[in-house]
Protein backbone atom coordinates (compact mmCIF):
# COMPACT_ATOMS: atom_id res chain seq x y z
CA UNK A 1 0.00 0.00 0.00
CA UNK A 2 1.11 3.62 -0.85
CA UNK A 3 2.62 5.91 1.99
CA UNK A 4 -0.18 8.59 1.57
CA UNK A 5 1.14 12.02 3.01
CA UNK A 6 -1.01 15.40 3.22
CA UNK A 7 0.98 18.71 2.97
CA UNK A 8 -1.04 21.34 4.80
CA UNK A 9 -0.68 24.98 6.18
CA UNK A 10 -3.41 26.81 8.20
CA UNK A 11 -3.26 29.77 5.75
CA UNK A 12 -2.50 30.49 2.52
CA UNK A 13 1.03 32.00 1.24
CA UNK A 14 3.65 29.54 2.94
CA UNK A 15 4.80 27.99 -0.39
CA UNK A 16 2.73 24.55 0.19
CA UNK A 17 2.28 23.85 -2.93
CA UNK A 18 6.13 24.44 -3.84
CA UNK A 19 6.69 21.89 -1.01
CA UNK A 20 4.49 19.05 -1.88
CA UNK A 21 5.68 19.43 -5.65
CA UNK A 22 9.71 19.42 -5.10
CA UNK A 23 9.61 17.09 -2.64
CA UNK A 24 7.30 14.66 -5.09
CA UNK A 25 10.09 15.23 -7.71
CA UNK A 26 12.62 14.56 -5.27
CA UNK A 27 11.17 11.06 -4.34
CA UNK A 28 10.28 10.36 -7.54
CA UNK A 29 13.88 10.91 -8.80
CA UNK A 30 14.64 7.89 -6.00
CA UNK A 31 12.78 5.54 -7.86
CA UNK A 32 9.52 5.37 -6.58
CA UNK A 33 6.45 6.01 -7.93
CA UNK A 34 4.97 9.28 -6.58
CA UNK A 35 1.31 10.54 -7.27
CA UNK A 36 0.51 14.65 -6.57
CA UNK A 37 -3.62 15.39 -6.11
CA UNK A 38 -4.03 19.04 -5.81
CA UNK A 39 -7.23 19.01 -3.67
CA UNK A 40 -6.82 22.76 -3.31
CA UNK A 41 -9.65 23.20 -5.64
CA UNK A 42 -11.04 26.60 -4.37
CA UNK A 43 -7.43 28.06 -6.12
CA UNK A 44 -5.65 24.93 -7.58
CA UNK A 45 -2.16 26.22 -8.83
CA UNK A 46 0.12 23.33 -8.28
CA UNK A 47 0.02 22.31 -11.87
CA UNK A 48 2.11 25.46 -12.83
CA UNK A 49 5.11 24.24 -11.38
CA UNK A 50 5.26 20.51 -13.23
CA UNK A 51 4.67 22.95 -16.53
CA UNK A 52 1.28 20.87 -16.89
CA UNK A 53 -1.19 23.06 -19.32
CA UNK A 54 -3.96 24.22 -17.32
CA UNK A 55 -6.12 25.58 -20.45
CA UNK A 56 -6.09 21.76 -21.98
CA UNK A 57 -8.96 19.74 -22.57
CA UNK A 58 -7.83 17.12 -19.98
CA UNK A 59 -9.45 15.27 -16.98
CA UNK A 60 -9.04 17.01 -13.84
CA UNK A 61 -10.45 16.37 -9.58
CA UNK A 62 -13.82 17.75 -10.18
CA UNK A 63 -14.53 15.78 -13.15
CA UNK A 64 -14.13 12.99 -10.97
CA UNK A 65 -15.88 14.30 -8.53
CA UNK A 66 -18.90 15.65 -10.58
CA UNK A 67 -19.36 11.36 -11.57
CA UNK A 68 -17.92 12.35 -15.29
CA UNK A 69 -14.88 9.69 -15.10
CA UNK A 70 -12.85 7.60 -12.97
CA UNK A 71 -10.12 8.97 -10.99
CA UNK A 72 -7.94 7.39 -12.94
CA UNK A 73 -8.58 9.29 -15.77
CA UNK A 74 -7.58 12.09 -14.26
CA UNK A 75 -4.08 11.09 -13.58
CA UNK A 76 -1.37 13.10 -16.01
CA UNK A 77 2.11 11.57 -16.33
CA UNK A 78 4.16 14.33 -15.41
CA UNK A 79 7.85 12.52 -15.66
CA UNK A 80 9.22 14.56 -18.00
CA UNK A 81 9.51 17.36 -15.70
CA UNK A 82 11.83 15.30 -13.65
CA UNK A 83 14.18 16.20 -16.45
CA UNK A 84 16.81 13.20 -15.55
CA UNK A 85 16.63 9.47 -15.84
CA UNK A 86 15.44 7.16 -13.60
CA UNK A 87 13.06 4.29 -12.56
CA UNK A 88 10.99 6.65 -10.58
CA UNK A 89 7.39 7.98 -12.34
CA UNK A 90 5.79 11.11 -10.99
CA UNK A 91 2.23 11.73 -12.03
CA UNK A 92 -0.33 14.55 -11.23
CA UNK A 93 -4.30 14.85 -10.60
CA UNK A 94 -4.82 18.74 -11.30
CA UNK A 95 -7.77 20.85 -10.05
CA UNK A 96 -9.07 22.62 -12.65
CA UNK A 97 -8.59 26.22 -13.53
CA UNK A 98 -12.11 26.67 -15.01
CA UNK A 99 -14.14 29.62 -12.91
CA UNK A 100 -17.61 28.23 -13.35
CA UNK A 101 -15.88 24.76 -11.76
CA UNK A 102 -14.42 26.67 -8.87
CA UNK A 103 -17.80 28.52 -8.64
CA UNK A 104 -19.62 25.19 -8.36
CA UNK A 105 -17.02 24.22 -5.67
CA UNK A 106 -17.28 27.18 -3.38
CA UNK A 107 -20.57 27.01 -3.81
CA UNK A 108 -21.88 23.15 -3.56
CA UNK A 109 -18.97 21.48 -2.00
CA UNK A 110 -18.63 17.67 -2.63
CA UNK A 111 -19.21 14.49 -1.49
CA UNK A 112 -15.36 14.39 0.26
CA UNK A 113 -16.26 10.49 1.01
CA UNK A 114 -15.41 9.90 -2.90
CA UNK A 115 -11.75 11.20 -2.51
CA UNK A 116 -10.99 7.84 0.13
CA UNK A 117 -12.44 5.53 -3.31
CA UNK A 118 -10.86 7.26 -5.49
CA UNK A 119 -7.09 7.47 -4.20
CA UNK A 120 -7.49 3.98 -3.47
CA UNK A 121 -8.50 3.57 -6.89
CA UNK A 122 -5.16 5.43 -8.34
CA UNK A 123 -2.73 3.60 -5.86
CA UNK A 124 -3.63 0.61 -7.13
CA UNK A 125 -4.00 1.19 -10.95
CA UNK A 126 -0.49 3.03 -11.02
CA UNK A 127 1.14 0.94 -8.45
CA UNK A 128 1.95 3.95 -6.45
CA UNK A 129 4.71 3.60 -3.81
CA UNK A 130 3.71 7.48 -2.44
CA UNK A 131 0.57 9.87 -3.38
CA UNK A 132 1.07 13.43 -1.59
CA UNK A 133 -1.97 15.49 -1.30
CA UNK A 134 -1.87 19.17 -2.05
CA UNK A 135 -4.43 20.65 0.46
CA UNK A 136 -6.78 23.39 1.24
CA UNK A 137 -4.78 25.59 3.49
CA UNK A 138 -7.08 26.30 6.85
CA UNK A 139 -9.99 23.52 8.53
CA UNK A 140 -12.63 22.19 6.60
CA UNK A 141 -14.19 18.59 6.36
CA UNK A 142 -12.03 17.96 3.01
CA UNK A 143 -8.90 18.52 4.54
CA UNK A 144 -10.21 16.45 8.00
CA UNK A 145 -10.54 13.89 5.60
CA UNK A 146 -7.52 14.15 3.42
CA UNK A 147 -5.25 14.04 6.71
CA UNK A 148 -7.60 11.23 8.10
CA UNK A 149 -6.91 9.33 5.26
CA UNK A 150 -3.04 9.96 5.61
CA UNK A 151 0.04 8.21 7.18
CA UNK A 152 1.90 11.02 7.64
CA UNK A 153 0.77 15.07 8.07
CA UNK A 154 3.61 17.58 7.14
CA UNK A 155 2.39 20.89 8.25
CA UNK A 156 4.01 23.91 6.99
CA UNK A 157 4.46 27.24 8.66
CA UNK A 158 6.44 30.41 8.48
CA UNK A 159 7.66 32.02 12.01
CA UNK A 160 4.76 34.02 12.15
CA UNK A 161 2.45 34.90 14.94
CA UNK A 162 -0.88 34.07 13.22
CA UNK A 163 0.92 30.75 11.74
CA UNK A 164 1.95 29.44 14.99
CA UNK A 165 -1.31 30.01 16.41
CA UNK A 166 -2.96 28.16 13.81
CA UNK A 167 -0.75 25.81 13.32
CA UNK A 168 -1.48 24.68 17.14
CA UNK A 169 -5.22 24.14 16.20
CA UNK A 170 -4.35 21.77 13.28
CA UNK A 171 -1.83 19.87 15.28
CA UNK A 172 -4.54 19.27 18.05
CA UNK A 173 -7.10 18.21 15.25
CA UNK A 174 -4.27 16.18 13.52
CA UNK A 175 -3.65 14.61 17.30
CA UNK A 176 -7.65 13.59 17.70
CA UNK A 177 -7.24 11.79 14.39
CA UNK A 178 -4.56 9.74 15.79
CA UNK A 179 -2.18 10.34 12.63
CA UNK A 180 0.83 7.58 12.55
CA UNK A 181 3.13 10.54 11.78
CA UNK A 182 3.53 14.10 12.11
CA UNK A 183 6.34 17.07 11.28
CA UNK A 184 7.04 20.56 10.88
CA UNK A 185 8.38 22.16 8.20
CA UNK A 186 9.33 26.23 8.81
CA UNK A 187 9.41 28.06 5.91
CA UNK A 188 11.06 31.61 4.54
CA UNK A 189 13.48 31.20 7.61
CA UNK A 190 15.50 34.72 7.61
CA UNK A 191 19.02 34.34 7.44
CA UNK A 192 20.04 36.51 10.45
CA UNK A 193 17.52 33.87 12.54
CA UNK A 194 19.91 31.54 14.60
CA UNK A 195 18.49 28.27 13.09
CA UNK A 196 19.08 25.90 16.13
CA UNK A 197 16.97 28.63 18.57
CA UNK A 198 13.99 28.37 16.34
CA UNK A 199 14.02 24.88 15.77
CA UNK A 200 14.15 24.19 19.64
CA UNK A 201 11.53 27.11 20.05
CA UNK A 202 9.34 25.60 17.69
CA UNK A 203 9.63 21.95 19.02
CA UNK A 204 9.17 22.93 22.71
CA UNK A 205 6.03 24.97 21.81
CA UNK A 206 4.17 22.29 19.68
CA UNK A 207 6.20 19.02 20.73
CA UNK A 208 6.13 17.93 17.52
CA UNK A 209 9.60 16.85 15.30
CA UNK A 210 10.97 19.94 13.28
CA UNK A 211 12.22 18.12 9.43
CA UNK A 212 13.53 21.21 8.29
CA UNK A 213 13.92 25.29 8.43
CA UNK A 214 13.47 26.63 4.63
CA UNK A 215 15.70 29.74 4.26
CA UNK A 216 13.92 33.05 2.66
CA UNK A 217 15.52 32.68 -1.20
CA UNK A 218 15.15 35.71 -3.85
CA UNK A 219 16.01 32.48 -6.22
CA UNK A 220 12.35 30.66 -5.18
CA UNK A 221 11.06 34.22 -5.65
CA UNK A 222 12.30 35.19 -9.15
CA UNK A 223 11.49 31.02 -10.56
CA UNK A 224 7.89 32.46 -9.45
CA UNK A 225 6.10 28.59 -9.11
CA UNK A 226 7.49 28.21 -13.34
CA UNK A 227 9.86 25.40 -12.64
CA UNK A 228 10.80 22.78 -9.61
CA UNK A 229 13.41 24.41 -7.84
CA UNK A 230 14.81 21.81 -6.53
CA UNK A 231 15.75 20.49 -9.92
CA UNK A 232 16.78 23.72 -11.51
CA UNK A 233 19.02 24.27 -8.29
CA UNK A 234 20.45 21.32 -7.13
CA UNK A 235 23.20 22.76 -4.75
CA UNK A 236 21.50 25.54 -3.52
CA UNK A 237 20.94 25.61 0.21
CA UNK A 238 16.84 25.63 0.05
CA UNK A 239 17.13 22.27 -1.99
CA UNK A 240 19.68 20.28 0.20
CA UNK A 241 16.95 21.03 2.87
CA UNK A 242 14.62 19.91 0.90
CA UNK A 243 16.54 16.54 -0.04
CA UNK A 244 16.48 16.37 4.05
CA UNK A 245 12.80 16.51 4.07
CA UNK A 246 12.26 14.31 1.74
CA UNK A 247 14.86 11.32 2.76
CA UNK A 248 12.90 11.89 6.28
CA UNK A 249 9.49 11.17 4.78
CA UNK A 250 10.86 8.02 2.97
CA UNK A 251 12.34 6.96 6.12
CA UNK A 252 16.15 6.89 5.09
CA UNK A 253 17.93 8.49 7.86
CA UNK A 254 15.63 5.85 10.32
CA UNK A 255 16.57 3.21 8.27
CA UNK A 256 20.39 4.14 8.47
CA UNK A 257 19.99 5.44 12.27
CA UNK A 258 19.15 1.55 12.93
CA UNK A 259 21.86 0.09 10.72
CA UNK A 260 24.12 2.23 13.13
CA UNK A 261 23.10 0.82 16.14
CA UNK A 262 23.23 -2.37 15.05
CA UNK A 263 26.96 -2.30 14.43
Amino acid sequence: MANVISIHSYRGGTGKSNLTANLAALIALRGNRVAVVDTDLQSPGIHSIFGFDSNADLRTLNDYLWGRCLLSEAVHDVSSSLKAETDGRLFLIPGSVNADEIARILSQGYDVSLLIDGFCEVIRKYDLDYLLIDTHPGLSKETFLSIAVSNALLIILRPDRQDFQGTAVTIDVAQQLEIPQMMLVLNKVLSRVNADSLRSKVHQTFDVPVAGLLPMSEDMMHLGSQDLFSLKYPDHQLTQELKHIAAQLMGAERAEASVTTVQ
